[in-house]
């Protein structure tokens, strides 16, 4: 009896073993494919320090510029490469702050822009800036098969359209005095961007191409920005 138990033992043990290899080898290729499964990287969401290049020294800023943006992407891998092409659309903010002076926009007697001596004690002071954006970037990933981690760097160029702004200033007691005129201003925003970091986070930085307020009706101010990047799915 015992002899036919150990016979009948070492004829089903193979069976069982090539049965777990077959189980493991089919398991195996759906994991890979999870794994592997890489990001396109949709979502950006950029944080940034916001200041004006080229600025005359009668305008005076202070404090931290600060800035947000927000874009949906959709990535076309180039063939097989470690390069992609992506577009997408989002909004970028943009807020500076004066330095004792206030900001003229709204004027029916000036045809510029004026930055003028305040003429409140104001706490802080800013002008707010809001484009619906396109933006268009060159990218590269070290790791292509998992896009969340690895090396990556990206190129780029967005255009955008002026959607709203405003000037606003905030006394000691919070009372607030807001302006919302978009007078002067350029209408379309065009810049440089560029990417690099490691995974899901890179610095970033943008440069205008044109100018902060429309030819001839204000300083020949160069918007550019500086932050850190957020992307993923």
């Amino acid at each position: 009896m015992l002899k036919r138990f150990a016979s009948l033992l070492l004829l089903l043990l193979p069976t069982a073993l090539f049965a777990q290899e077959v189980e493991k080898g089919g398991d195996q290729p759906e994991k890979r494919k999870r794994m592997s499964k890489p990001s396109r990287d949709f979502v950006m969401l950029q944080f940034t320090y916001e200041g004006w290049a080229n600025k005359p020294d009668s305008v005076k800023t202070g404090g931290i510029g600060r800035g947000f943006n927000a874009y949906l992407c959709y990535d076309f891998p180039l063939k097989n490469s470690n390069f992609s092409f992506a577009a997408g659309v989002g909004i970028g903010t943009s807020n500076v702050y004066l330095d004792n002076q206030e900001l003229s926009l709204y004027s029916a007697t000036d045809s510029v822009a004026r930055f003028l001596p305040e003429t409140q004690s104001y706490k802080k002071y800013k002008l707010t800036t809001a484009y619906l954006e396109a933006p268009f970037e060159l990218r590269f990933f070290g790791n292509k098969m998992n896009r969340n981690k690895g090396f990556k760097a990206a190129v780029g160029f967005r255009a955008g359209t002026l959607i709203g702004a405003h000037t606003k200033g905030k006394l000691d007691n919070n009372v607030v005095y807001k302006t919302n005129t978009r007078n002067h201003l350029e209408n379309w925003r065009f810049a440089t961007t560029a990417r690099i970091g490691w995974g899901n986070f890179t610095l970033m930085g943008s440069y205008n191409l044109n100018k902060l307020f429309s030819e001839g009706e204000g300083p020949q101010i160069t918007p550019y920005s500086l932050g850190i990047c957020i992307t993923g799915l």
